[in-house]
C-alpha cells in the first residue's frame, strides 16, 4: 500500500470512528439529557476529580527524570512537565504523533538526542502496559464469578470452553511460528517483543528503580482513583460496585486507544462496560462524557500553555 495512502488512513480512520461515536452516543442519550446529568452533578467531585488526574501527570513528569538520569542528562523538571502535557495534546490531533514531539522537546530545549529520548519513552510504555496487565487480572481474579455467570449467560458454555481451546491452541501455534520463522513479518514481531524485554529490564538496572517503580503504580492508582471519584459526581452511580468502576476503568482505558484521546469511544466504551453490571444507559454515558470533557478540559488548557509557555521558559538557551 502507497505510504502516503497509509499515512492518510492512519490519521483519518480514528477521527472517523470518533466521529461515528459520537453521533452513535447522542443517538442513545441526546445532548439534552447529558447536560441534564451536567447541570445536578455535584461539581465538587469532578474537580476533585480532575485534581487528581492533574497528580498522575506530574509524577509521570517526574518519573521521566530517573530515566533520563542515568544517560546522563539532568533535565529541569519544567521542561519535563511541558512536554509531558504537550503530549496528550498532540495526541487529540494525530494518533502517537504526541510521543514523537515529547522527545523532540527534550532535544530542542535539554540537548537530549532524539532516539535516546524516545527510547526512554518506549521504556516507560512498557512498564505502564505491565501494570495495566496487573489491573485487568486482579479485575479478573475479584470479579471472576460475576463474569463468568455473565459469560454463562450470555453464550453457550461449551461454544464458549471451545473457544477457549481453540485460542490457546492459536496461540501456542502463533508462538511457535514466530520463534522457528525468518519470514520479514515475524522478524518484526521477534523485535518488536525483545524491544520489549529489554525494556522492561532496563528498568530494573535504574539507578533510582524502586522511585521509578513507586511512581508507575502511584500514576495508574491515581487514574482508577480519579474514574472512581467523578463517577460519585452523579447521584445515581453513588452506589455502583467498585467490579464496576474497575471494569469500566479497563474499557475506558482501551478506548483511549481507539480514537485520538477517547473521542466518542470514551463514554461508549464507559456504557458498555457498565451496562454488564445493569446500570441504566443514561448516567453512564452522561458519566462517560462529563469524565471524558473534565480531563480533556484540562489538557487542552495546560498542554496549549506548555506549547506557548516553552520557548519562554527556556528563553536564556
Amino acid at each position: 500500500m502507497n505510504k502516503t495512502v497509509l499515512k492518510i488512513l492512519k490519521i483519518g480512520l480514528p477521527i472517523l470512528l470518533g466521529v461515528f461515536l459520537i453521533w452513535y452516543s447522542l443517538q442513545d442519550v441526546p445532548l439534552s439529557t447529558i447536560f441534564k446529568y451536567w447541570k445536578a452533578a455535584d461539581k465538587s467531585w469532578i474537580i476533585l476529580g480532575v485534581l487528581i488526574g492533574l497528580l498522575s501527570h506530574l509524577s509521570r513528569a517526574y518519573r521521566w527524570l530517573f530515566q533520563l538520569e542515568p544517560l546522563g542528562f539532568k533535565v529541569k523538571f519544567g521542561n519535563s512537565i511541558m512536554a509531558v502535557f504537550a503530549t496528550y495534546l498532540i495526541n487529540y490531533t494525530i494518533p502517537r504523533a504526541g510521543e514523537v514531539a515529547r522527545a523532540s522537546i527534550l532535544t530542542n530545549y535539554e540537548g537530549v538526542p532524539f532516539e535516546k529520548g524516545f527510547g526512554t519513552i518506549v521504556a516507560e510504555r512498557v512498564a505502564d502496559l505491565l501494570v495495566m496487565l496487573i489491573i485487568i487480572t486482579i479485575t479478573l481474579f475479584l470479579e471472576f464469578d460475576f463474569i463468568y455467570s455473565f459469560l454463562i449467560e450470555k453464550f453457550n458454555p461449551v461454544k464458549v470452553i471451545v473457544g477457549l481451546v481453540v485460542l490457546i491452541l492459536v496461540g501456542t501455534f502463533f508462538v511457535f511460528y514466530i520463534k522457528k520463522s525468518t519470514a520479514g513479518i515475524a522478524l518484526k514481531i521477534k523485535n518488536f517483543v525483545n524491544g520489549l524485554i529489554e525494556g522492561v529490564l532496563s528498568i530494573f538496572k535504574m539507578k533510582k528503580k524502586w522511585a521509578f517503580i513507586f511512581h508507575t503504580f502511584f500514576i495508574w492508582g491515581m487514574y482508577i482513583l480519579m474514574f472512581y471519584v467523578t463517577s460519585l459526581s452523579i447521584p445515581e452511580l453513588n452506589n455502583v460496585p467498585f467490579g464496576a468502576v474497575l471494569i469500566g476503568f479497563i474499557s475506558a482505558s482501551f478506548s483511549i486507544a481507539a480514537t485520538n484521546g477517547g473521542i466518542g469511544s470514551y463514554p461508549v466504551a464507559v456504557f458498555a462496560a457498565f451496562s454488564i453490571f445493569g446500570i441504566t444507559k443514561d448516567p453512564s454515558y452522561a458519566f462517560g462524557w462529563i469524565m471524558w470533557a473534565s480531563q480533556t478540559a484540562m489538557i487542552i488548557i495546560l498542554g496549549g500553555f506548555s506549547l506557548l509557555y516553552l520557548p519562554i521558559y527556556n528563553r536564556k538557551k
